[in-house]
């Protein structure tokens, strides 16, 4: 079953909602502050962390935006469970890659579960700017890096001779000769 970090500085509502997703299955880490969430996320490597945004040391917004800067993590689903309701607190949370904002005070235990239910069981996470990251058959993955290389990489050497592989850019025997540039017309 997925592992989900909850991230909740009140003990009893961490308590509560530990014992519910545990009920379903869910292995649960818990963290208490911003600061012991960037450590467990990293260590644990959850499927999906339940973030309070109002948090000690670092709060749930400078959490999320760290969770989706940092490669080991930011493939991480995250919902964030806040007292915060007004439009620009959503907004700010949805710029930094939030997968799903919730107003504890206008949901049930059970529509939180259905809503971890329907993050875990989506294509994949959010990045920043709302694009969905995917990997080989649909599976999360982090998005690649740009090639910003335009020369191959050099050949490795053994024993301080340059390696016998040939080299891509040299045309081989059976590689057609690119044609040649035609001049400019004036």
């Amino acid at each position: 079953m997925s592992k989900i970090l909850i991230v909740e500085d009140d003990v009893s509502l961490r308590d509560v909602y530990s014992a519910r997703l545990e009920a379903e299955g869910y292995q649960i880490a818990v963290a208490a502050n911003g600061e012991e969430a960037l450590a467990t996320a990293v260590k644990e490597r959850p499927d999906l962390i339940l973030l309070d945004v109002m948090m000690p040391k670092i709060s749930g917004f400078d959490v999320l935006d760290i969770v989706r800067t940092t490669p080991e993590i930011a493939h991480t689903r995250v919902i964030m469970m806040t007292a915060l309701s007004a439009p620009e607190d959503k907004e700010r949370g949805e710029k930094l890659g939030v997968d799903k904002y919730l107003v504890k005070s206008q949901v049930t235990l059970e529509e939180m579960v259905d809503a971890i239910k329907q993050v875990l069981s989506s294509a994949a996470p959010t990045t920043g700017n709302n694009e969905q990251v995917l990997g080989s058959g649909g599976q999360r993955a982090e998005a690649p890096a740009p090639d910003t290389t335009s020369t191959p990489a050099p050949a490795p050497q053994i024993e301080g001779k340059p390696s016998e592989a040939p080299n891509p850019s040299t045309p081989d025997d059976n590689t057609p000769s690119p044609a040649p540039p035609t001049p400019p017309t004036q």
